[in-house]
């Protein structure tokens, strides 16, 4: 009698001679694995949690350890709902980026690492960008120096640590180490290494010169391969660990962001996606390496092979929503969200966002309810997201959230439709700044290498809407509204481990190459238009919006030192 797996699909014979990949994320909260077939439908799902360490204020580490013992147990687990007989041809890996692993001389992690979210290399952030130029900088890596990147992490290291330094002879990052783990071989791709401060991001080679000049050793940096392209083979230890035949393919992979946009289907230029999980994120892909020479928006190169994307990030968009879940709607009896760390429960469509209230619906069934009887701009009153800092346009991590307008005619489900309307208007900024990058006007600063495709002509189509966020009808409908495009909603919406999944696919010969393998798996189940009416109104209130950071930017360090 064949079982029924989380998915609902029927596993058959027919199933078990149909080709089956395996796309795992390492994530910051935990790995996501799935298991898809050639055809892209998800036949089985497992998930495991891990901690992070906090050893002082402002740290964030992890134990590789810890992700390589979630991955064997997710394998154990997608293997145990489909069945031993399920033919696994290839597998591979998306990650959280910036993650500093180091890995010494006998193959041995050396500290725990340092995650994306750490925040104690502000000084040497700043020691970067007096020594290589703000300019230089971007026009060399796609990027500022940012606390969350992998050098300023190295930097700190040579001065408070140089003993790990020195003994460090591999750097990897989250994914690769795991992959390594199960190959023996070490590598990594183009687009997680673009987030490491140390690749010439238009060249898609290691800027040695750069690690030079910040006092590290080039010797640290590992083989770069693409994210499609075959990194390893399943040894047999770990074929024992984890149930999958030996010899198999692990294919490189790619970063987090990357891998959402292939498993969403962003694969050529103009396509992007707007994303909504506990931070907020607006992608879209060039066949040009450009710059914003403000150094707003992220430049990194995709999993797609000679393409790179435009991203805008804010870091508090379900976060928030999850915040008034918690605090306002069920009158701070919830459980408050983790500021700074992504993957946050309880998200539309995730485990706590289904608690039933009152026996019948959601909280977010009943949250949307409440946004929807609220007319478009919420009677003047605005929500300012900035709940951990600010990322994008604005790199202030003073920044702190509130409503603002606040009347006495406002309700409850006015303060739900302001948070839903401000997350829109900070994803409208990130749009905002990446349209002129795409247009092909001559704003966008380095065009130094170009894709076998050309350039991404007259500007941004339909954006992809994925992420917990998107699973609301209200949120969407504002979405599409206060961006002013059609939003495409993707059949499958199961993250980055659903594009390393298609990776792997690629990897192992199922699928010429990457976009081929999004044009035959992603399908949109529906779209969402803009409303006219509402767009004229929302086009209104974003005028006002932009407004109120300038007005507050100066007082938000005296509200900080105040919670000191």
């Amino acid at each position: 009698m064949a079982a029924l797996n989380p998915g609902g699909l029927q596993f058959t014979d027919e199933s078990t001679r149909v080709a089956h990949f395996i796309g795992i994320d390492i994530g910051t909260s935990g790995v996501k694995a799935l298991l898809v077939d050639e055809a892209g439908r998800v036949v089985a799902a497992a998930s495991r949690s891990y901690p992070l360490y906090t050893p002082q204020p402002g740290w964030a580490e992890q134990d590789p350890e810890d992700w390589m013992q979630a991955t064997v147990a997710s394998i154990g687990d997608l293997l145990c709902q489909a069945g031993r007989s399920i033919p696994v041809r290839a597998l591979s890996f998306s990650g959280q980026m910036h993650g500093a692993v180091l890995i010494d001389s006998r193959g041995e992690v050396v500290r725990p690492a340092i995650l994306w979210c750490d925040v104690r290399t502000q000084p040497e952030c700043e020691e970067i960008t007096a020594a290589v130029g703000r300019d230089e900088l971007l026009r060399r890596t796609g990027n500022p120096a940012l606390a969350g990147f992998t050098a300023p992490k190295l930097v700190w290291l040579r001065k408070h640590e140089p003993q790990n330094l020195d003994r460090a002879a591999t750097l990897l990052l989250p994914k690769d180490y795991v992959r390594y783990r199960l190959t023996g071989e070490m590598a990594m791709d183009l687009s997680d290494a673009a987030g490491t401060l140390l690749l010439d991001v238009g060249r898609g080679r290691w800027d040695t010169g750069l690690a030079e000049l910040l006092g590290l050793r080039p010797s640290l940096l590992p083989p770069l391969v693409a994210s499609h392209e075959v990194a390893g083979r399943l040894t047999a230890e770990a074929a024992a660990a984890t149930g999958l035949p030996a010899g198999i393919p692990v294919v490189a992979g790619g970063a987090d962001n990357a891998c959402g946009a292939v498993g969403a289907g962003v694969v050529q230029a103009g396509q992007g996606l707007v994303s909504i999980g506990s931070s907020g994120v607006v992608l879209v892909q060039s066949d040009r390496f450009r710059i914003d020479p403000g150094g707003r928006i992220h430049s990194f190169s995709h999993a797609v092979p000679n393409a790179w994307y435009l991203m805008g990030v804010m870091l508090s968009a379900g976060l928030s929503y999850a915040w008034l879940r918690d605090q306002v709607v069920r009158g701070g009896q919830g459980r408050p969200g983790a500021p700074g760390m992504p993957d946050v429960p309880g998200l539309p469509g995730e485990p706590d966002g289904q608690e039933a209230t009152g026996g019948q619906a959601t909280v977010y069934e009943l949250m949307d309810a409440e946004a929807a009887r609220v007319r478009p701009g919420s009677d003047g009153l605005f929500f300012l997201p900035y709940l951990n800092g600010e990322r994008t346009p604005h790199a202030d991590p003073f920044a702190r959230g509130g409503w603002i307008g606040l009347a006495l005619d406002h309700t409850r489900a006015h303060l739900v439709r302001a948070v839903m309307e401000g997350v829109a208007y900070r994803l409208r900024d990130s749009l905002e700044l990446i349209r002129p990058l795409v247009s092909g006007d001559g704003t966008a600063g380095g065009t130094e290498s170009k894709g076998a495709t050309g350039d991404v002509g007259s500007g941004i189509g339909p954006l992809r809407a994925i992420g917990g966020g998107a699973k609301s009808p209200v949120w969407r409908q504002i979405l599409a509204d206060v961006l002013g495009v059609p939003l495409e909603i993707p059949a499958v919406d199961e993250g980055p481990a659903y594009g390393a999944a298609l990776l792997a696919a690629v990897g192992a010969g199922a699928f010429p190459g990457v976009a081929e393998a999004a044009r035959a798996c992603v399908r949109v189940k529906s779209t969402v238009e803009p409303n006219a009416a509402h767009q004229a109104r929302y086009d209104e209130g974003y005028a006002v919006y932009r407004r109120l950071y300038p007005a507050l930017a100066q007082i938000f360090p005296a509200m900080v030192n105040l919670a000191r």
